[in-house]
């Protein structure tokens, strides 16, 4: 099974970000220091009821930015939980911060790959719903296969989204749109409905960028049929 374009087949370990070298600021240092504790889960299997307190519908994250999105929704579904993962730390750590500043409970990070995460931390079954908004859209072809939505990745999402669950995709860039909805329909079992913008999604970071460029802001959302 091929994803869109001439990457070829779909490889397990293609990691889909690029890393980040530099050194880190005193002020995100001290927000790690500072914040990570209370905001980490444990590690290994995510046990919800020890990482959250409870156990409620469960959101996971992936690719969190400054946390705009992700502290939008933990205040205004405070009923569920959400797990923002993400590899780079300065985000993460104004995330954190801004999470203590808006007192918002139900939002814990993971530091690492999100494709790890889902095979190794994420029981089958539990999510209620998988956010990528504005994911790195690798826009050569020769880095077509390093962009996150493929067959390997849907395959894990798939098998970790409750009956009922829902994969959430955002992008401004059109041909990423266009990857991703050929891989869903390749990938098959899924029913996509397009255009449906979060209402509790703010309009920041690459989102308010996209707008300013004038590009069309793509919203997926696909279901298992």
């Amino acid at each position: 099974m091929t994803v869109h374009g001439s990457a070829g087949p779909a490889r397990d370990w293609i990691r889909s970000y690029a890393a980040r070298r530099g050194r880190r600021s005193a002020l995100t240092l001290e927000r790690m220091e500072r914040f990570l504790p209370e905001r980490e889960i444990p590690d290994g299997p995510l046990d919800q009821q020890r990482a959250f307190g409870r156990v409620a519908p469960l959101v996971l994250e992936i690719g969190c930015g400054h946390g705009a999105a992700a502290i939008a929704y933990c205040r205004t579904h405070p009923e569920h939980d959400l797990l923002a993962v993400d590899v780079h730390t300065p985000g993460v750590a104004r995330m954190m911060a801004a999470a203590h500043e808006a007192g918002v409970p139900n939002l814990k990070v993971v530091m690492g790959d999100a494709v790890f995460v889902l095979r190794d931390r994420i029981a089958p079954g539990t999510l209620h719903a998988v956010h990528l908004f504005f994911p790195d859209p690798w826009p050569k072809e020769r880095h077509a296969k390093r962009r996150f939505i493929s067959a390997f990745t849907l395959d894990l999402i798939a098998s970790r989204l409750t009956p009922d669950g829902a994969l959430l995709i955002a992008t401004d860039q059109g041909f990423y749109a266009e990857h991703a909805l050929a891989a869903l329909e390749e990938h098959g079992g899924w029913q996509v409905v397009l255009g449906q913008r979060p209402p509790w999604r703010p309009t920041d970071g690459f989102e308010a960028k996209g707008i300013r460029h004038k590009r069309t802001i793509h919203e997926i959302r696909a279901t298992r049929a």
